[in-house]
C-alpha cells in the first residue's frame, strides 16, 4: 500500500517547532500487523499516525515531498526482512516505522544497521533492543517489556500477589515480558511457580489455564499481547479462573484490548501504558483527529507513538537537511530537545531508549464509564527516571562509555 503525500493545508494540533522545513525528498515505510493478532492497537491505525505526523509537519509549507508506504509483515521474521530490504534496496525508504512483533523488529533492526538507514520502533516490545541488540540506527520510542513489568508487576508483587504462573507467548516478545516480570516479582519476594508458553494468535487457551490453575498461584500472568490477551482473558472466566480465587494480570493490555473486552469483563484490571488517550488536551484532539478518520476508534499508546517518533525524526532531517545517512540522523534525534504535545519533555538515551513518564491504569467497573471509550483512572505516575532499566544494566555496547 502507498499513500503519497502533497502539501495540506491542515491545522495541526501539535507544535512541530519547525517552521520554514523543507524536506526535498524522503519515503518512510510503516512495517506493521496489518490484519492478524496485533492490527487492532497497530496497523492501519499507525499508518494514519504516520501520515497525520508528515501533514501536520509540512502544513502551510513549501519544497517538501514526503511519501508515506505501507508493509504487513504478517508477525513473521522472514516476510518481515523481505519487506525491508525490498523497500531500502529497491524504494529507497529512508526510515521504518512501528513494527510490532519483536522477532520481526530484531531482523529489521540487523538490516536497517547494515544499510545504515533509521528504525523508529513503536510497536516493539522487548527490552533487548535497547540492550544487548542495541543499535545507532534505532530508537525505541513507546514502551518496552521492562517498562511494563516495573509498572503491573511491581504493582501487583507488593500488593499481595507474591506467587506468579506466566501463560506466555513463546516467541521473543513474550519470552522478555515473562523473564522481566518474572525478575521484578522475585525482586520484591515472589515465587514463580510455574510457565507454559502457547503459539502465536492461539484460539484455544484450555490447557494453559489448566495448568494455571493447577499451580495454584495467586496471579497468573499474561506474557503476550492483543488478540492472545483478549482471549485468554475471555476463557480465564469460562475457566472461572478469577471465581476460583486466582487473580489476572495482563502485561500488556492497551485500550482497544479494554474496548474488545468491554469494562464487565475486564474492570479492575491493572495496566501499564506510556499514553491514554483523555490524559490531556493534546491528547484529546489527537484522539479526535484519529477517531475522525478510524470509525470512531480511538487511537493506542503504539499509534501515538507512531506520530511522536515520525516527529521528532522529521525535525532532526530537516535539521541535517538530509536523510541519507541513518546513524546520523538518530544521533541528532538524541541531541535535539524533546518537548511534544503527546508525550511531553523526554530524552532518548545513548542506547535509543526514548525516556517518559509511564503511567498505572486501573480499568474502571462499568458504572464509572462516562462517555465511549472513558474506560481508565490513573493509579500512579511512573516518573521517566524510574520508568525504563537502568543505562547501566543493559548491557548496551553504545552506553558503555557514559557508565
Amino acid at each position: 500500500m502507498r499513500i503519497s503525500l502533497g502539501l495540506a493545508a491542515v491545522v495541526g494540533f501539535l507544535t512541530t517547532g519547525a517552521a520554514n522545513a523543507q524536506i526535498s525528498s524522503l519515503k518512510i515505510g510503516v512495517l506493521t500487523d496489518m490484519s492478524g493478532v496485533y492490527a487492532d492497537p497497530t496497523g492501519p491505525g499507525s499508518v494514519f499516525s504516520a501520515r497525520q505526523a508528515v501533514q501536520d509537519f509540512i502544513a502551510g509549507r513549501t519544497g517538501n515531498n514526503i511519501e508515506v508506504i505501507a508493509g504487513d509483515h504478517q508477525n513473521k521474521p522472514d516476510i518481515g526482512s523481505a519487506i525491508a530490504n525490498r523497500w531500502i534496496d529497491v524504494d529507497k525508504v529512508d526510515v521504518i516505522v512501528d513494527v510490532p512483533t519483536s522477532s520481526v523488529a530484531f531482523a529489521v533492526n540487523d538490516i536497517v544497521k547494515a544499510k545504515n538507514k533509521v528504525f523508529l520502533g513503536s510497536g516493539v516490545a522487548a527490552s533487548d533492543l535497547t540492550g544487548s541488540r542495541c543499535s545507532p540506527n534505532t530508537v525505541h520510542w513507546t514502551y518496552d517489556t521492562w517498562a511494563l513489568a516495573n509498572g503491573t508487576g511491581k504493582a501487583i508483587a507488593r500488593t499481595g500477589g507474591n506467587t506468579w504462573f506466566f501463560i506466555t507467548a513463546d516467541y521473543a516478545f513474550g519470552h522478555a515480558l515473562e523473564r522481566d516480570t518474572a525478575a521484578v516479582v522475585e525482586a520484591n519476594d515472589g515465587k514463580v511457580l510455574g510457565r507454559a508458553r502457547h503459539p502465536l494468535s492461539t484460539n484455544d487457551f484450555s490447557s494453559f489455564l489448566l495448568q494455571a490453575q493447577a499451580s495454584k498461584a495467586k496471579i497468573v500472568g499474561l506474557a503476550n499481547a492483543g488478540g492472545d490477551t483478549i482471549n485468554a482473558i475471555k476463557q480465564a472466566a469460562e475457566f472461572g479462573i478469577v471465581q476460583g480465587g486466582q487473580n489476572l494480570a495482563g502485561l500488556l493490555v492497551n485500550v482497544n484490548d479494554v474496548h474488545a473486552l468491554g469494562l464487565k469483563a475486564a474492570q479492575g484490571l491493572l495496566l501499564t501504558e506510556a499514553w491514554y488517550w483523555d490524559a490531556t488536551e493534546a491528547n484529546r484532539a489527537f484522539a479526535k483527529t484519529f477517531a475522525a478518520a478510524n470509525n470512531g476508534r480511538k487511537p493506542s499508546m503504539v499509534q501515538a507513538g507512531v506520530y511522536a517518533a515520525v516527529t521528532h525524526y522529521l525535525k532532526a532531517v530537516d535539521a541535517l537537511k538530509s536523510a541519507s545517512d541513518g546513524k546520523a540522523v538518530v544521533a541528532k534525534m538524541k541531541q535535539l530537545p524533546i518537548d511534544e504535545g503527546l508525550f511531553g519533555k523526554g530524552t532518548i538515551r545513548p542506547d535509543g531508549r526514548k525516556i517518559h513518564d509511564m503511567y498505572l491504569f486501573e480499568v474502571k467497573r462499568p458504572e464509572e464509564s462516562k462517555y465511549p471509550w472513558d474506560y481508565y483512572k490513573l493509579r500512579a505516575t511512573i516518573p521517566a527516571a524510574e520508568a525504563f532499566r537502568p543505562l547501566s544494566e543493559g548491557n548496551c555496547a553504545l552506553a558503555a562509555h557514559v557508565q
